[in-house]
């Protein structure tokens, strides 16, 4: 890929990437962190991201990236790290709102709706990317609608 390749693919897919990164990490600043470290990751490796789908590409190192981040931060200080939530804005509540449900969600049902509902992949290329059986991405969908339905549900007040 030459640098004009590059930056048009950076423009066209960093957005929508960051978007399901979001989702997956619970974190946007986690998120920008292992976007920009896939992309690196590219331009040391530019045949990579010449490859048919080189945006499928960034998103696998980066959700790999994340997993692995996750994973030694647990190691290290034995918990989940604290998310802090975002102060809220009366146009964007509805996002505020589904962040904060996902982020309650467990790491794996989190990754798997953000991947297939976000990232708009099928369940074999969330089993494929994730190194899952097809059934356990169905299960952790399944679980993870249902709790994220539990979790957004809103209580109407009565009118008076």
């Amino acid at each position: 890929m030459n640098d004009d390749e590059i930056r048009d693919l950076y423009a066209g897919s960093y957005r929508r990437l960051l978007g399901q990164l979001i989702c997956v990490t619970g974190s946007v600043a986690e998120a920008e962190d292992v976007l920009q470290e896939a992309f690196v990751r590219g331009l040391d490796h530019p045949r990579r991201l010449g490859a048919d789908n080189p945006e499928a590409w960034l998103r696998t190192v980066a959700v790999n990236l994340a997993r692995s981040r996750r994973r030694r931060a647990q190691r290290l200080i034995g918990l989940a790290p604290k998310l802090v939530d975002e102060p809220r804005d009366s146009d964007t509540d509805g996002h505020v709102d589904l962040l904060r449900a996902l982020r309650q969600l467990p790491a794996g049902q989190r990754e798997a709706i953000a991947l297939h509902h976000l990232a708009d992949l099928s369940v074999e290329q969330v089993a494929d990317m994730l190194g899952l059986p097809t059934g356990t991405v169905k299960a952790r969908l399944s679980r993870g609608r249902e709790a994220l339905s539990t979790l957004l549900l809103v209580e109407e007040e009565p009118h008076v």
